[in-house]
């Protein structure tokens, strides 16, 4: 891997860090640091542009520069695969077609506008807060990814200011890269392959779905120009799309049409996220407003899948931050150590998308498992899902593009991926261990007792709320000590109490002893996320959309009404403990001194203990609503009567058996108020008044103290009544949370159960289509098959067999031996036992009784783990051949008989000038024997006799066409014991059904003078 942009560059000097340019001194900041610095404050920022391309990318550059203004307020950096010993030629070529300045990038240059970039031979380049950086590639040749390097890091750094184009060239490099450009919110466009002279790049790029444009080369600049001139900053604002409302009306009815096509509520998604990818597709179709959206996506259901693909997101890539998976690693290994011999370690990572990660967790794992062995034998299972099939479809084929090799090492690729044409293959071994299906993680069942939870990069695109839902909910699917592997920019805010962070910066942590508080878990899944129904016309143009009962108009009336007209009050269980207060009840309540305690009867004020505890009392048991009026509280200015009321609940169901506790104040009765006027009017003096009272009120405060203790002592037998009751409930409690733990544990594994029968039902139709592609191979071969076990069962055979076995379906599993055939051959089950025993392959020809000729092959069956399990019988039917030659060897025969019985002296010579044939005739009149010159070179007859130049020219130039056949040519010819003779030869060449062969017919008489008499 390259190292990261900010560690160090390749040339010698003194370091600089950037990361704070404002605090360094004036007189030592270098001169480019001082200028970036003024222009970052004195000029926006501004679009930056990436081209890359490989072979046949020189024209498709040119054509760009041509149609794109010099003033266009972009800069330009051009990627390509350079040669090292190549020169750097590419700028000046550039240079000819664009009047902005074209210059070869250097180490440490300051990207500025209306400027092109060029990167120089040998070399991979990044970008950090504007400036290019060189650095010496670490990959071999042919393996190196420039562009996806370039691309990822201008992705980080110009986020959603960057643009990448692909254009023409070879192999997949750009792919990953402009994932990360589409992720941070930048465009991606791509030439059309039909106008590249090499689509391997463009069409592995628009294979990602995730491109903005597809066009020519000269169209892409006038598309560009019109994308910056409109960014997101100055467009119309959505709020005003429909009417004067916001468009949260528009927006929900783009959820409800994805959801009632998908099934999938992004509704708790980021609203910036989901606005921006809708935006995305909204430029695409060239739409401005959200109300015209809605009404192409009702009328285009192709374009709610795209609109659903665009949401998903799924940017990923194997190992992603590198550091991240160290740091697992090295976290992962002591929770390893823990684990029982022999035990199952269960990892679950949603939210998996094509399945990289899921394979970096699963090598990790094993990885840490070798470093275990053989100290102890752990069991691997992994589940991976995600909402997007095609997804899930692609990470269980396990097949990935060639660029992954700059994210896995060497060493992994060898062991845990095949090099296959086009891309690698993961191995078996390792797809085994991840079973890969559908999950929708907002409403579906988590998967529990996990060792690892992996959830990178999700969460930071769903809402708080649905965050403060899940984050719950992972702590419960987790094992006690269990870990949490979070994204980067991902965190557990608000639930410290749950997870213990065991590495702050990648955001790993353990699982801390404790379940989640019921509340928490309630909301999932959550109920929160259904989207109200689409008002009626009607109702929407009277504005009574949002005013129905259970709308949230009629839920602000009802929470200003308990704010201003509701009484304090405290809901209680009968133990009195507090479990929910409205209003302000600081006047009768307050906390008890010691440790905290919600409970009403220690809280309560001393002057309404005695009343407060009697009336709760009196309505747990009886049921029934208790008011006590006139009760007296003491105040700064005197006191203040107050009515209290105790109301038993029995509905709604879930606050059955708790009471509602309010405390309503009550102005003093009137004849209390002419009592006091009386008492003034007789002199009676304020001090014997306030004494009578007194009096009075401690002797009803006696009466009542005696009635309370009375109550306290049944209430003391009827408690150790209830506490064996309590008890008994608690058993019964105890004995239903076991209940409620089996019930989801069974739930759990059948969602497991469930996961794998999608799995095998996957498989199975592999196979199927696999036995399907076999048989109709085999039938269309006409080859007669069949296919034996070690023990010469039966266990396949090709219809085309019944010509030679007659078998049934229902004989398999039978033996060969038990079924008669027509073949003219006896030792058939002796010769496949010997193959199956030696592993040699057998080839014979055989004839049927019935007169037909077959080649018979016997090969061992070989399976894919190079196990010999029994043996294949081919017969390929040769009766036309033998036929053809059968005719062959008889019109030989013939041709034979009718030379050597001629009564003309002749010859005929293959194309070697051998002897093939000679008449009787030959050989008698020049003495030769018949057998012994058949195979001989013409040169030699009669000790060499007919080597004549002439007749050798005569008979070459006839082989080779360079000459019509020759008659009666005159030659001397010097025969050992005939002596010296004149010969007249002539020469034919030899025709077979119209063509002609590479033999010569030479017939020879003796000239007139010498005829015999």
């Amino acid at each position: 891997m390259l190292p990261p942009p900010d560690d160090h560059t390749d040339e010698p000097g003194i370091t600089i860090n950037f990361h704070d340019p404002s605090q360094i001194p004036a007189s030592v900041t270098p001169p480019q640091l001082r200028l970036a610095n003024q222009q970052d404050n004195a000029q926006d920022k501004f679009t930056i542009v990436g081209l890359g391309g490989s072979a046949g990318s020189l024209q498709a550059f040119e054509d760009f520069f041509v149609s794109m203004p010099a003033d266009c307020g972009m800069a330009f950096v051009i990627v390509t695969h350079l040669a090292p010993e190549q020169d750097a030629t590419l700028a000046g070529v550039l240079q000819q077609f664009t009047r902005m300045p074209v210059r070869e990038a250097e180490d440490g240059m300051i990207i500025r506008p209306n400027e092109v970039y060029v990167i120089p031979p040998n070399k991979d380049m990044s970008l950090l807060h504007g400036t290019l950086l060189l650095f010496a590639p670490t990959q071999p040749r042919g393996k190196r990814m420039p562009i996806d390097f370039f691309f990822q890091s201008l992705a980080k750094d110009a986020r959603e200011r960057a643009v990448c184009i692909i254009c023409s060239g070879m192999g997949t490099d750009g792919t990953i890269g402009l994932k990360m450009v589409m992720e941070n919110f930048g465009m991606v466009m791509v030439q059309a392959p039909d106008t590249a002279e090499y689509d391997s790049m463009p069409r592995s790029a628009i294979a990602t779905e995730f491109v903005d444009y597809v066009l020519p080369v000269d169209q892409l600049p006038g598309k560009l120009l019109e994308y910056i001139n409109k960014p997101p900053t100055s467009r119309p604002h959505r709020e005003t799309a429909e009417s004067a409302s916001k468009p949260a009306h528009a927006l929900q009815k783009i959820f409800l049409l994805i959801r009632s096509h998908t099934g999938h509520d992004f509704s708790f998604y980021k609203r910036n996220t989901v606005m921006r990818r809708i935006e995305r597709r909204m430029n695409s179709h060239q739409i401005k407003d959200f109300t015209h959206y809605v009404r192409y996506l009702q009328e285009n259901v192709p374009e709610v899948e795209a609109l659903f693909k665009e949401l998903l997101i799924g940017v990923t890539k194997f190992f992603r931050d590198n550091e991240a998976f160290d740091s697992f690693k090295k976290h992962l290994l002591p929770m390893l150590r823990q684990k029982p011999d022999g035990s199952l370690v269960r990892v679950w990572t949603p939210g998996c998308s094509t399945g990289e990660e899921a394979y970096s967790v699963a090598i990790t794992l094993l990885e840490c498992l070798d470093a275990l062995a053989p100290e102890r034998y752990l069991k691997v299972q992994i589940f991976a899902t995600d909402i997007n099939a095609e997804g899930i479809d692609f990470a269980r084929a396990g097949f990935y593009p060639e660029n992954i090799a700059a994210d896995v090492t060497p060493e992994r690729l060898r062991r845990y991926f095949t090099k296959v044409e086009g891309g690698y293959q993961i191995r078996k071994e390792l797809r085994d261990l991840v079973v890969f299906a559908p999950h929708n993680l907002n409403k579906d069942a988590p998967f529990t007792r996990l060792d690892v939870l992996v959830c990178r990069n999700l969460l930071i695109y769903l809402s708080a709320e649905l965050q403060r839902n899940l984050l719950p909910v992972f702590h419960y699917a987790l094992n006690p000590n269990g870990l949490l592997f979070l994204g980067p920019s991902e965190n557990l805010t608000g639930f410290q109490d749950l997870f213990a962070p065991l590495d702050i910066k990648w955001k790993i942590s353990r699982r801390m002893e404790g379940a989640a508080s019921l509340p928490r878990l309630l909301n999932f899944p959550s109920g929160l996320s259904r989207l109200p129904s689409i008002p009626t016309v009607a109702a929407t143009s009277s504005g009574l959309g949002s005013t129905r009962k259970d709308g949230p108009f009629a839920i602000l009336v009802q929470k200003a009404l308990l704010r201003y007209f509701a009484p304090p009050a405290v809901v209680v269980n009968p133990k009195g403990e507090i479990l929910f207060v409205n209003g302000r009840t600081g006047r009768y309540l307050e906390p008890a001194p010691g440790l905290s305690n919600l409970n009403i009867f220690e809280m309560v004020r001393d002057d309404m203990r005695f009343e407060l505890s009697g009336a709760i009392h009196q309505a747990s048991t009886t049921h029934a609503d208790v008011v006590v009026d006139g009760m007296k509280l003491a105040t700064d200015t005197g006191f203040q009567l107050v009515r209290l009321s105790v109301k038993y609940m029995t509905e709604p169901e879930h606050l059955q058996g708790l009471m509602l506790v309010a405390f309503e104040e009550q102005a003093p009765p009137r004849k209390v108020r002419a009592g006091k006027a009386n008492l003034l009017s007789a002199d009676l003096s304020r001090d014997a008044a306030v004494a009578a009272m007194e009096k009075e009120l401690h002797y009803t405060k006696q009466r009542l103290q005696m009635t309370i203790e009375e109550m306290e002592s049944s209430l003391e037998e009827l408690k150790s009544t209830n506490e064996e009751l309590q008890s008994a409930n608690e058993e019964l409690q105890s004995t239903n949370e076991e209940a409620m733990t089996n019930k989801e544990e069974m739930q759990s594994m059948n969602e497991e159960l469930l996961t794998l029968n999608l799995q095998y039902a996957s498989k199975t139709e592999e196979l199927s289509q696999a036995a399907n592609d076999m048989k109709n191979l085999l039938d269309a071969t006409e080859i007669a098959t069949i296919f034996l076990n070690n023990d010469l069962l039966i266990k396949r055979f090709t219809p085309s067999i019944g010509r030679i076995f007659k078998l049934v379906a229902s004989d398999v599993g039978r033996s060969i031996t038990d079924f008669a055939n027509n073949l003219r051959y006896d030792n058939l089950a002796g010769d496949v036992q010997h193959v199956i025993d030696r592993l040699v392959t057998i080839e014979t020809n055989i004839q049927t009784t019935t007169g037909e000729w077959y080649a018979m092959r016997i090969l061992p069956y070989r399976t894919l783990d190079n196990y010999i399990n029994g043996a294949v019988i081919t017969f390929n039917d040769i009766t036309q051949l033998k036929d053809l030659e059968g005719s062959l060897q008889a019109s030989t025969s013939f041709a034979e008989s009718i030379v050597e019985t001629v009564r003309e002296p002749m010859i005929v010579l293959n194309q070697d000038l051998q002897v093939v044939l000679i008449s009787g005739a030959f050989a008698e009149h020049y003495r030769l024997n018949v057998a012994e010159a058949k195979g001989q070179s013409l040169t030699e007859l009669n000790n060499g006799a007919w080597n004549l130049p002439p007749l050798r020219r005569l008979l070459t130039n006839l082989l080779s066409d360079k000459s019509e056949e020759f008659d009666n040519v005159p030659l001397q010819v010097k025969l050992p014991e005939l002596g010296p003779r004149q010969v007249l030869v002539y020469g034919r060449r030899l025709l077979s059904h119209g063509s002609q062969m590479t033999s010569v017919l030479l017939g020879i008489s003796d000239a007139p003078a010498q005829a015999p008499t």
